[in-house]
């Protein structure tokens, strides 16, 4: 037997061993460390994201006026109430005036939206986050982890919203802008994207 032919027998052999275990460890251990690495984050992707996940997962997505997740598509300035309504349903809580959000509340684990249109076009998308297990959303974000993550913003204001004093990061992406509003430095309430 050439060593070839060894190798591939044992290689062979390891893998049936990997499939017919199903074992995690048996996997790391059998797989050479590029592909075992390859299937940790294939299964970690199916995990709850952490909050820096979230925090990123807004970076691209903002550059052309959208979201990710359920809202993924709908763009700011572009996007309808029509395109609103037949991707994520009627809002829970429709606009009473021209100038109030259509506000779909958070459920389930589905995160909480809002949008407020102009000549029926998306003029701005607020993302709430979850409820449950809020933490692991929008809930672990930080001013700190903002700055870390997006460096220096474009600016930093103080916001009056009834007796509460928000902090509000804009950084400007592309032709949008998106905007954090902080509580406090450890508590951020919601997040907004509109044009510039």
């Amino acid at each position: 037997m050439t060593i070839k032919m060894a190798k591939t027998l044992l290689l062979a052999t390891s893998m049936a061993a990997v499939i017919g275990s199903g074992s995690i460890g048996a996997e790391q251990a059998i797989l050479p460390s590029h592909q075992a690495e390859a299937a940790s984050v294939s299964r970690s992707e199916h995990a709850a994201p952490t909050p820096l996940q979230t925090l990123n997962s807004f970076y691209k997505p903002a550059l052309k006026g959208q979201f990710p997740g359920a809202v993924s598509g709908l763009t700011v300035g572009k996007s309808t109430k029509q395109d609103v309504i037949q991707k994520i349903g009627e809002p829970t809580k429709p606009g009473k005036h021209a100038s109030s959000f259509d506000v779909y509340g958070a459920n389930m684990g589905s995160p909480g939206y809002a949008f407020l249109y102009k000549s029926n076009k998306i003029q701005e998308m607020r993302y709430f986050g979850t409820n449950v297990e809020r933490q692991t959303n929008i809930g672990g974000i930080t001013i700190e982890m903002v700055k870390q993550n997006w460096y220096a913003p474009s600016s930093v204001s103080k916001i009056k919203n009834g007796k509460k004093t928000q902090t509000k990061l804009t950084y400007n992406r592309g032709d949008y802008k998106i905007e954090f509003i902080f509580n406090s430095s450890t508590d951020l309430d919601h997040i907004n994207l509109l044009k510039k």
